[in-house]
Parts: C-alpha cells; structure tokens; sequence
C-alpha cells in the first residue's frame, strides 16, 4: 500500500503532535484512572463479556494495529452483524447506549494515543474491509496517524441514527458517509496545525456535552441523506 506524504511538514507535525499527544494522554489517564475503574466494572456487571473490546484496525502508513474502547455491546458482536453500528442497533448493551452517547467507551484509546499507534486528533481508523475500497487520493488520508477525534467525528455525531433511517445501512455509510469523511480528513492533513487540534478537541468536548439534550439534526449529515 503505497501512501503518499504531505509535501511539506512543520516542527509541529513532525514532533511537537507527538509531544503533545503524549503530555495529554499521560495527564487524561491519571485524572480519568478512578472513572475507569468505575466504567470497567460497570461494564463487567451490565453484561456478560470481557470488559474492553480490541479490534484491528488500519493505521499510518497503512499498518495494522488494535483499538481499544470499553466493551458497549455483546459479547461477538462483530460475528453477528456488520462493522457499522446504527441506532435501536439490538447488539449495544443496556450502558453501552450511555457509554456510546458519552464517548465514554473511547476513553482507553488514551493508551492508544500514549503508545503511539494512534494520535488525539487524526482521521478515525477504519477496518481493513472498508479501507480496501479507498482511492488513490483518499489513500492520503493514512499518512498521518489516526486519531480519537477528527473533523469527521464534529460533523457526523449524529451518524447512528442517519444509518438507523438507511434502508441498507452498510451501502449508505459506503456510499454517502465515509466519502464525505475522507474528503473532510483529506482536508485536515492539509490544514493540520497545533490551532487546528486543539480548536477540534474543544469543538469534540462541546459536541460530547451537547449530547445531555437531543442534538439538531446535522447539516452536513442531512445534506449527505439528501442526496
């Protein structure tokens, strides 16, 4: 898989990300350790299963590595439906619906961030399944590390339930949504910055608690359903 580089690259993008990235992960998961040791026994309680779920996913330059979130649905899900998830989705759990409204089931990617393998902000992974059918050009997207939050993540919180109203679920997020969220991830890695992360990670922070009332129905999603 060949993955072409930015032309140009600034201090930023070559340590300072890294730099950054390891400074808040250190710090989210020593502030965040007693919420989840309380999340991993909700989760362990709530259903049977293990307590976090590990998945492959496509990373940098193409290479293969696993995710990790708080498990937020039953135990095999993966065998018994496909790698989207839709909102009424019978597979989440009773707490995996609040752990998924919440963000919460992300948090241990803050060791994913800490060893590397992912980036605070950055393209979310997709599965191998799915990168399989990316272009040249969207291909570009894999050049930077993958991340917790994206652009993608801001305009598309509300993905669950534009997939619910799909009448072929997996077609439209091929077809419709992840086209739109490689071309807002193309436009990232072009536009990629220290101002650009930190105003994503606040902008995330607002959506996330946003979610204690029902969102407004997304623009740029309802403009995706539209056509």
């Amino acid at each position: 898989m060949k993955i072409q580089r930015p032309s140009q690259q600034t201090f930023y993008s070559l340590y300072g990300k890294r730099l950054l990235d390891i400074g808040l992960s250190i710090t989210g998961l020593t502030v965040a350790c007693p919420a989840l040791l309380i999340l991993a026994v909700a989760v362990k309680c709530d259903s049977r299963g293990p307590i976090f779920f590990c998945q492959h996913r496509v990373g940098r330059n193409g290479k293969s590595f696993k995710i990790w979130k708080f498990r937020s649905m039953v135990q095999d899900a993966e065998r018994t439906g496909p790698g989207i998830t839709a909102s009424g989705d019978a597979r989440v759990t009773r707490l995996g619906k609040h752990l998924r409204r919440w963000k919460l089931d992300e948090l241990p990617q803050l060791w994913n961030v800490l060893t590397g393998s992912m980036s605070l902000v950055g393209p979310r992974p997709e599965l191998p399944i799915y990168v399989e059918r990316y272009n040249p050009e969207q291909l570009r997207v894999l050049c930077v590390r993958p991340g917790v939050t994206d652009p993608a993540s801001v305009a598309y919180c509300r993905e669950e339930e534009l997939l619910e109203a799909a009448h072929d679920r997996e077609e439209f997020y091929l077809k419709q949504i992840l086209p739109d969220k490689l071309k807002l991830n193309l436009e990232y890695t072009k536009k990629l910055s220290l101002w650009y992360d930190l105003s994503l990670l606040f902008r995330t922070i607002k959506t996330i608690s946003d979610a204690k009332v029902r969102p407004q129905h997304n623009e740029a999603a309802e403009q995706s359903v539209d056509t």
